[in-house]
């Protein structure tokens, strides 16, 4: 079966964000851990939709030049009639790392297209993009998103612009037009929109319901023009939304809760204020909090403080507790560890200590924090591929999967991988006894 989408995620949790938002609306979608090699491929050949988790949000424009175009070359491979390179809906990024224009400009050339759409906005995950400018919400408040509390301030990519023309100007020399919400709006002829991609980008405002299905419309109907699509789950969302006329749009898919499978393991590398809360609040409710030294992780040889923190873990679980190993707790960390590749080793290590614990203790479930965290951790657990079990509650874009292992005697495991913001206060507690 020829997929009707294909798409490559800057990151794992990014890439579980739009498997999530597919199966909601009943499309059936599978996502890689890596370019599927044949017989994998052929274990999922009846999803509608077929992704494939990268890591390229943290990485260089070198490592893009090196290791992307084979990524494209594999989902115009599949024949999907869209193909789309996911973002993050806060669309954080530079220059020097995980830069959206550099991967834009080389999925244009892969796919031989002469203009690319970028769509931003999500109002499912209270993102939207108004005159060109990206908003996007926190708790109570929706804030610009130079002005959002925590993306303004990431320790990596920090958002200090929200006309996300500029922004991204600043990551390719392509010109960048806009399709305004206004312009959207008065329901120009068909022929009018396509001389407005004369652009060799053009970014399309999402604001409300009424724009994002205008905006599926128009992606779908320019499939042929421009088979590559860059941006976040508001991609899925806008080719799924009710009355944008796309093979994408369906029922909403009933899901069923799996029950608690006992006591879990969380890892995480996640700098965010939000996941502090969450580590806070399940200390509290019968998780046992397991400090790990990021200077220790980054050391020559991190085994030493891997098997500390397990052993630590371990006596947790056998005693019917669920460990959180953490190397922050917002931005009280021993060291930032942001740059120099230091957050790939982190969660790497991360990721060896979650494959000892759940080994050893037979774990049927385990969460990741930490998006880049949770890119980096997935490679040490044996995973080639997730299918959405559940969505969270609250949490949209982190949903319970299934995890297909390599090793054939590897018992069934459940995951979910948080973004450092997703969720509410609640959120471990609620992934551990859903």
């Amino acid at each position: 079966m020829t997929p009707l989408l294909a798409w490559y995620g800057d990151d794992l949790t990014g890439s579980t964000d739009v498997m999530e938002a597919l199966e909601l609306r009943g499309v059936s979608a599978v996502l890689f851990t890596g370019i599927p090699d044949a017989e994998q491929r052929a274990r999922f050949a009846e999803r509608k939709a077929i992704g494939i988790a990268g890591t390229s949000r943290s990485e260089t424009p070198e490592w893009m030049d090196a290791h992307l175009p084979a990524a494209f070359a594999a989902l115009r491979a599949t024949g999907a009639q869209l193909c789309h390179y996911k973002v993050c809906s806060t669309f954080d990024s530079a220059p020097h790392v995980g830069s959206i224009g550099r991967a834009l400009d080389i999925g244009a050339r892969v796919f031989g297209q002469a203009s690319t759409p970028v769509v931003v906005g999500a109002p499912e995950l209270r993102r939207y993009t108004a005159f060109g400018n990206l908003f996007a919400g926190f708790r109570e408040t929706v804030f610009r998103i130079d002005r959002h509390p925590v993306m303004s301030r990431h320790p990596v990519t920090p958002m200090d612009e929200a006309d996300l023309r500029l922004h991204l100007g600043r990551q390719t020399d392509k010109e960048i037009g806009l399709l305004d919400l206004i312009s959207l709006k008065r329901n120009p002829a068909d022929e009018d929109i396509d001389a407005r991609f004369a652009a060799p980008v053009v970014l399309l405002d999402v604001l409300d319901e009424e724009t994002q299905r205008i905006v599926g419309r128009h992606l779908w109907r320019r499939r042929v023009a421009s088979p590559f699509v860059v941006g976040s789950s508001g991609v899925e969302y806008a080719l799924a939304a009710a009355g944008s006329g796309t093979p994408l749009t369906g029922k909403s898919r009933a899901f069923e809760a799996p029950g608690s499978p006992g006591p879990i393991a969380v890892v995480s590398g996640s700098m965010s204020p939000t996941t502090e809360r969450q580590i806070r609040y399940a200390t509290e409710r019968g998780f046992e909090a397991v400090s790990v030294s990021a200077a220790g992780l980054i050391e020559a040889d991190p085994a030493a403080e891997i098997s500390r923190a397990v052993a630590e873990a371990s006596r947790a679980l056998s005693a019917g507790r669920s460990p959180i190993l953490f190397t922050a707790l917002g931005e009280q960390t021993t060291t930032l560890a942001t740059t120099g590749g230091q957050g790939h080793r982190i969660g790497r290590a991360l990721g060896q200590a979650l494959a000892q614990l759940v080994a050893r203790h037979g774990l049927r479930r385990a969460i990741v924090a930490g998006g880049d965290t949770s890119s980096h951790a997935i490679a040490e657990l044996g995973i080639y591929a997730l299918e959405c079990l559940m969505p969270l509650p609250n949490s949209p874009g982190s949903p319970l999967c299934r995890a297909h292992r390599t090793a054939a005697e590897a018992p069934p495991l459940e995951m979910a991988f948080k973004g450092g913001q997703v969720g509410q206060d609640d959120y471990f507690v609620l992934a551990r006894d859903i």
